[in-house]
C-alpha cells in the first residue's frame, strides 16, 4: 500500500467531524510531499529541530503541529509559524508560548495535556491542576494564546477497557471545562493503535503516523 492508499483509506472510514494529524516524525520530505499531494495538510512531529528543517521545505498552506513534550527554551523556534502545540503540560510553558507570540504579532492555539493514565512516563497536568489554572488571573491575563482543547495519551496497554475507560474520562475532563470555556472545541486522542475506539469516546483529533507512513 501507497501512502496515499493508506491516507484516503483511512479519511474515509472516519467522520467527517474528525481532523488527522499525519505524524511524519523521522519521515523525509519525499514521503510528506506524498501525503500532502494526496490531499493531508496538517503534519504533526515531535522534535523542534525537525519542525524547524522541515517547514520552508514543504507548501507554505502545510499546518504544522507539534505533538511531542514542549521545552520553554525552544518554543522561540515555533513561534513564527506553528498552527498548534498539543502538550501543554504548565502555566509556565503558557507564559512562554504567550511571550514569542506576542513578539511575532500572533495569537498561537494550543491543546492542555491531561495526564490520563497512571504511567510515570506521560506528561500532563491532573484535571484538577488544569481547571485552577483556567481560574488563574495569570491564565486569563495571557491573550496571545488560545486554548482550544484538550489532549490526552492513553496507557501503553492492549487491554481495551483499560483504554476505553481513560479516553472517556478525558471526554468527560473536557466536557466539563468546556461549561466555562465555550471556545474549547478539541479533543485529541487516538493514534494508529487506538483511534477508532478513541473516536467512539468522543476523539475529534487523531494522530495517525505508522498507519500511514509505514513502520518507523
Amino acid at each position: 500500500m501507497t501512502i496515499k492508499n493508506n491516507l484516503q483509506k483511512i479519511k474515509n472510514s472516519l467522520p467527517k467531524k474528525v481532523t488527522l494529524v499525519a505524524v511524519s516524525k523521522t519521515k523525509p520530505i519525499e514521503d510528506l510531499m506524498e501525503a500532502y499531494k494526496a490531499g493531508q495538510r496538517i503534519f504533526g512531529e515531535n522534535k523542534v529541530q525537525e519542525i524547524v528543517n522541515k517547514h520552508p521545505q514543504m507548501p507554505l498552506d502545510t499546518k504544522w503541529h507539534m505533538i511531542g513534550h514542549l521545552q520553554r527554551n525552544k518554543v522561540k523556534y515555533l513561534a513564527p509559524f506553528i498552527d498548534l502545540i498539543h502538550g501543554i503540560d504548565s502555566l509556565k510553558l503558557l507564559k512562554e508560548i504567550n511571550k514569542q507570540a506576542i513578539k511575532h504579532d500572533r495569537i498561537i492555539k494550543g491543546l492542555i495535556q491531561i495526564k490520563i493514565s497512571n504511567e510515570i512516563t506521560k506528561f500532563g497536568m491532573t484535571a484538577e491542576e488544569a481547571r485552577e489554572m483556567f481560574y488563574s488571573k495569570e491564565f486569563k491575563s495571557l491573550n496571545n494564546i488560545k486554548i482550544i482543547g484538550v489532549m490526552g495519551m492513553a496507557s501503553f496497554t492492549t487491554n481495551k477497557s483499560q483504554i476505553k475507560k481513560e479516553f472517556l474520562n478525558l471526554k468527560l475532563i473536557f466536557d466539563s471545562y468546556k461549561e466555562f470555556n465555550p471556545t474549547m472545541e478539541v479533543v485529541s486522542m487516538g493514534m494508529s493503535g487506538d483511534y477508532n475506539l478513541a473516536i467512539e469516546c468522543g476523539s475529534n483529533m487523531i494522530r495517525i503516523g505508522s498507519s500511514i507512513f509505514g513502520i518507523r
